[in-house]
């Protein structure tokens, strides 16, 4: 396949850029060249937000040409997918400022659009009803019925008195009901009233409820019930921290219930008949990183299994030959994801990433026996931009093993080089071998960056994220120092050259590096990092309904006891290096005064500290210019501060 959506999605700099030296430190800050990519069911068409130029579009192909497009412009895509072959979805998010009735004043609205690829007319959803608000409460499936494609999305419902100046939510609070809507004229149905407990609806590919289920965050029980209100209750139980996920198992007469946290269940998952109720337990769930399935029928077709390099597993033999012979097409040390597949798994799409290759995006054909490369996440950055990317093993000073991921500078020996360490956020989460644009950019200054997957981190099963209750600021911030003395030992790194950064969790860790913990680094970047967690706590609270609502519970279980004496903020007198804080004003995650009130604790004490303001900008960093703002504001602060080593002398020709 000729590479004419590389030439199409602007990326005719590649080759340029593999005849320097480095590329420029901008194009690590800029969006990925293509951002998200789906498959039709029939594997005709595909469709990804791709980079025309200087603007980014929603691009539609079929046989090599383009046959939809769309602007997308600035708005802060989350998602794409297809209902059948003629609508793709695409699901937008917003900050929008609530007004005074709130208990917040702001948060992160989610939005959806479809567009026929057919006829390139655009319909977002509950745009065309006064008495619904226009955001979308949760995406619960397509069906194509007497010829029409609909979506059935959770929706609040506003009602009026008969003065129709006199508009109300319709259960008071912001419950979603569940609506049936045209994917191409907008016009809305409820098909379900919510309420406080309702946490979700199934909906069949014939647009039936097949269940639904609740959650009530007092007494934590969840249920999961057959059809609507009043169907037969199939499951249940407790969990501090929300209900289970709820999907189509593998035949039409059965459901997925996966991994609740529920200490009944260990976060296993369940597949249960809906004729009879009788559950079998799914083996090995709760090392799943995700299930696949199939976009047409809903059904349960396959899983991805945890590691440092997920593998898919599919249930049909055929299609599982044909995922794990498609693996074994690229090199072991990539991390290969499925992207998109059509109805016999044929047809693929293939991302791969790792030491060597920032981002590829493949056909696979697996009849003609081809992979070809259709575009490339970020076009200005060459394979040999890439250096060594490898896993980290060490132990915490308590014995519990750990892991990290080390990415080493290119064309540079991995000796005593200075360092970056690079906590993630979440804290549940957790870092793989690939490439990472906030990490590749400081290695390509010439450091060695280290993201340890400290305890409390996903990925490495129940327990080890249950290690991580109550140790904010203790254990989990042991081990990362912890994992750094490793390198060290390693003779990798020079462990007096050290910074920590990092962003929302990390930015925490990057805080309590420098205030909790003394000696270890010679900066510390914290952007959108928490400062104060007591005060956090009360946010997250309001925020969620209380503190009897999961996102409370949950938080607090990391915390543990006595907030304050771990929170940087209340030793910012104990600071012992330089601080920089970078935060956006729209985050609706951890607030912007969280990173003001820091900065005048500092100088309060006299200590040196910068803040860097990111206008309109969110919690994700969502936008291209101030990516590129924090990224160049991150890295010249660590080179003021921990300058790297001169670039070796360039090749003689």
């Amino acid at each position: 396949m000729a590479r004419w959506l590389f030439l199409l999605a602007a990326t005719l700099v590649l080759a340029a850029a593999e005849a320097r030296a480095a590329p420029p430190l901008d194009v690590y800050g800029k969006l990925p060249g293509i951002e998200d990519v789906a498959m039709s069911p029939s594997g005709d068409c595909y469709a990804m937000i791709a980079l025309v130029g200087d603007s980014r579009k929603l691009l539609v192909f079929s046989g090599g040409a383009v046959i939809a497009a769309a602007e997308v412009g600035k708005a802060k895509v989350r998602e794409i997918w297809w209902a059948g072959e003629d609508h793709v979805l695409v699901e937008i998010s917003a900050t929008a400022f609530l007004g005074l009735d709130f208990t917040i004043d702001r948060d992160e609205l989610v939005g959806v659009t479809s567009l026929n690829v057919r006829t390139g007319k655009l319909t977002p959803i509950f745009a065309n009803d006064v008495q619904i608000a226009q955001s979308v409460w949760g995406v619960y499936g397509e069906a194509q019925i007497a010829g029409h494609w609909y979506g059935y999305f959770g929706g609040v419902t506003f009602e009026t008195t008969k003065d129709p100046n006199d508009v109300y939510l319709r259960n008071g609070l912001q419950y979603p009901d569940l609506y049936q809507v045209d994917l191409d004229t907008g016009h809305a149905h409820m098909v379900a009233h919510g309420s406080e407990t309702i946490d979700g609806w199934l909906v069949g590919p014939d647009g039936a409820v097949i269940a639904h289920q609740t959650y009530d965050p007092r007494s934590q029980y969840w249920t999961v019930e057959a059809g609507g209100v009043g169907g037969k209750l199939l499951d249940s139980g407790h969990a501090p921290f929300g209900g289970p996920g709820v999907s189509r198992g593998r035949t039409a007469d059965a459901i997925l219930v996966s991994g609740p946290d529920d200490a009944s269940k260990d976060g296993q998952s369940q597949e249960i008949s809906l004729a009879t109720g009788k559950a079998s337990p799914v083996p090995d769930s709760e090392t799943f990183a995700g299930t696949l399935t199939d976009r047409e029928t809903g059904l349960w077709i396959g899983v991805v299994k945890e590691g440092d390099r997920p593998e898919t597993s599919l249930f049909d033999p055929l299609m599982d030959a044909r995922a794990k012979g498609t693996r074994k097409a690229f090199p072991a040390d990539q991390n290969v994801r499925f992207e998109g597949w059509n109805r016999d798994f044929s047809r693929l799409i293939v991302f791969t990433t790792g030491a060597g290759d920032p981002g590829t995006y493949w056909i696979v054909d697996i009849k003609k026996g081809t992979a070809d490369p259709f575009g490339y996440q970020y076009p200005a950055i060459g394979d040999a931009d890439v250096g060594p990317i490898r896993m980290v093993d060490w132990k915490a000073a308590d014995g519990l093993p750990l892991q990290g991921v080390l990415s080493l500078p290119p064309d540079r020996p991995a000796k005593d080089l200075p360092v970056v360490v690079l906590p993630h956020g979440g804290p549940e989460a957790r870092d793989y071998p690939v490439f990472n644009w906030w990490a590749q950019a400081f290695a390509s200054q010439g450091y060695a960056v280290f993201q340890p997957n400290f305890r409390g981190s996903s990925g490495y099963g129940v327990k080890f994220r249950d290690a991580g209750f109550g140790e904010f600021g203790r254990k989990m911030q042991t081990d990362v120092s912890d994992g750094l003395s490793e390198l060290a030992r390693e003779g990798v790194v020079d462990p007096k050259r050290a910074c920590i950064v990092g962003g929302s969790y990390g930015g925490y860790a990057a805080l309590a590096g420098v205030t909790l913990q003394h000696g270890l680094y010679r900066c510390s970047v914290a952007v959108a990092g928490i400062s104060d967690l007591d005060a956090f706590m009360s946010y997250v609270s309001v925020k969620d309904n209380g503190w009897f609502g999961p996102g409370g519970r949950y938080f607090r279980s990391f915390v543990g006891a006595h907030p304050n004496d771990v929170s940087p903020i209340r030793f910012a007198s104990r600071a012992d290096a330089p601080i920089l804080l970078i935060h956006g004003k729209d985050d609706t995650v951890v607030p912007f005064d969280q990173s003001q009130r820091m900065e005048a604790a500092l100088k309060a004490a006299g200590k040196p500290v910068q803040l860097v303001v990111m206008p309109n900008e969110d919690h994700w960093l969502s936008r291209e210019e101030t990516r590129e703002l924090m990224l160049k504001s991150a890295v010249a602060f660590v080179e003021a501060n921990d300058p790297p080593d001169p670039p070796p002398p360039a090749a003689a020709p």
